[in-house]
């Protein structure tokens, strides 16, 4: 098809509400199927998903402005992936670019491991006392039981007894 058309029916889709869309998508892929003089290249995995989803939509007569919202939605999301899928294959080629070189040129004398150093412990003058580390100190003795408290005198012209 050549652009000019392309850009023509564009923008005669463009001032239809997305019921008619529907219509004429319908009817374009029943010309697709009955005249079309090549394939149309096949759709990612993402396309075909978000396809299913809006076809099933459609069959189940939800609303358009549902329908909308809901590609929306989806379009949005197949971005992420999109980005995420771009970004993994990215660090898979990185991780085979380099593994073609380490086992293209091995490295012939790898530097010599390095030996362990001593820490460096500060030296304390013998003058000086060193303070016992907290667990160190002994925990302080339990204080002792308080007594028991002496029972209450009873108030005047009362007896004790019930």
């Amino acid at each position: 098809m050549n652009p000019s058309l392309r850009d023509r029916i564009t923008r005669k889709l463009e001032s239809l509400p997305d019921d008619r869309g529907y219509q004429v998508l319908d009817y374009v892929e029943f010309l697709e199927s009955k005249y079309a003089e090549r394939q149309t290249p096949p759709p990612n995995v993402f396309q075909r998903f978000a396809e299913g989803v809006e076809d099933t939509m459609r069959a189940g007569r939800i609303s358009t402005q549902a329908i909308g919202q809901t590609m929306d939605l989806m379009n949005k999301a197949m971005g992420v992936l999109s980005g995420v899928t771009a970004a993994g294959k990215s660090v898979a080629d990185d991780l085979m670019t380099t593994a073609s070189q380490i086992t293209t040129n091995p490295l012939q004398n790898p530097p010599p491991a390095a030996a362990p150093q001593a820490k460096a412990v500060p030296a304390v003058p013998p003058a000086v006392p060193q303070a016992a580390p907290p667990s160190a100190v002994p925990p302080a003795a339990p204080a002792a039981p308080a007594a028991p408290a002496a029972p209450a005198a009873p108030a005047e012209g009362k007896s004790a007894e019930p």
